[in-house]
């Protein structure tokens, strides 16, 4: 499985963006779809989660702001990241969990949130 991840860039304090990350390959099995993130000297952190059957998880810290969506046509997930904070800032993995395997990882991509 190939997953490429997009939608980083620069943004103001309270602005948004939209993360994007596909997946192809052998997609089967597939139990969910995620988006960790990492800040410079931090530990990776769970941001969202959604589950094959559009069960959601978040961080608490990003709760209300943003929102995890599936497209299981085109095999991707969304990240639409609102109200964005300094402390969002990070660089965005996407992640594919499958049945009885280990996760598939994107490439990363940065999100920097500054004035």
């Amino acid at each position: 499985v190939q997953l490429q991840a997009s939608g980083g860039g620069l943004v103001q304090p309270g602005g948004f963006l939209r993360l994007s990350c596909a997946a192809s390959g052998s997609i089967f099995s597939i139990k969910g779809m995620g988006w960790y993130r990492q800040a410079p000297g931090k530990q990776r952190e769970l941001v969202a989660s959604i589950t094959n059957g559009e069960s959601t998880n978040y961080a608490d810290s990003v709760k209300g702001r943003f929102i995890i969506s599936r497209d299981n046509a085109k095999n991707t997930v969304y990240l639409q990241m609102n109200s964005l904070k300094p402390e969002d800032t990070a660089v965005y993995y996407c992640y594919l969990e499958r049945v009885g395997r280990v996760p598939s990882w994107g490439q990363g991509t940065l999100v920097t949130v500054s004035s």
